[in-house]
């Protein structure tokens, strides 16, 4: 069977952090993300906040030439978080609604580092991919290590059954953006299969 083709992506969503984090590897890693997709023209969907490594994200894009859209919830924009430069800034009512806009703009997802909010961004995108919402690469950039308990525990998660082994290529890793975007490029997303019935 011939090989599909690589995934061309031209607008990729952005998870990441609201803060900066306690090392200054975490905003150098999100604006060199920012730069980087802006110069080889891939568009960046985020959170459309101008705080933390997203405002970091946004300002590097924009510097870069790069076209950023922005997804903030409407009580969000009321506390004057979001960002006024960005192209386009839609403006939701729930956190549920940004999410699924977020989705539905964008050819894949890259996690930066970030806390709860970009945990569960990242596995709900994920969530949906293996029950069948959406056919989208979804990829950690693993910025020193940040990822690494992480993706033990997903090992453990897999071990202990609760992770399907057709499903953990899902999520993909690595802790180089060349090298994320290749597998991001290239991994061959499994279709959602019933779980067998019990015994």
């Amino acid at each position: 069977m011939t090989p599909a083709p690589p995934r061309v992506f031209h607008r990729i969503c952005v998870f990441c952090g609201s803060a900066h984090g306690n090392d200054p590897i975490y905003t150098a890693a999100a604006r060199a993300l920012g730069r980087e997709l802006a110069e080889r023209g891939i568009e960046i969907v985020y959170g459309g906040g101008r705080v933390g490594l997203m405002g970091e994200l946004a300002d590097a894009a924009l510097a870069a030439g790069g076209r950023v859209l922005g997804v903030i919830p409407q009580r969000l924009r009321d506390l004057e978080v979001a960002h006024s430069g960005l192209h386009e800034l839609f403006v939701v009512d729930t956190m549920h609604a940004r999410k699924a806009m977020m989705a539905h703009l964008s050819d894949a997802f890259i996690a930066l580092p970030g806390g709860f909010g970009t945990l569960e961004e990242l596995f709900e995108v994920v969530t949906w991919c293996q029950i069948g919402y959406h056919q989208k690469p979804v990829g950690i950039l693993d910025v020193a290590g940040y990822y690494a308990p992480l993706l033990r525990f997903l090992d453990h998660a897999e071990a202990s059954g609760f992770i399907r082994d057709i499903y953990r290529p899902i999520l993909q890793h690595a802790d180089d953006l060349e090298a994320l975007l290749a597998q991001l490029a290239a991994v061959a997303l499994p279709r959602f299969v019933a779980p067998p019935p019990p015994v």
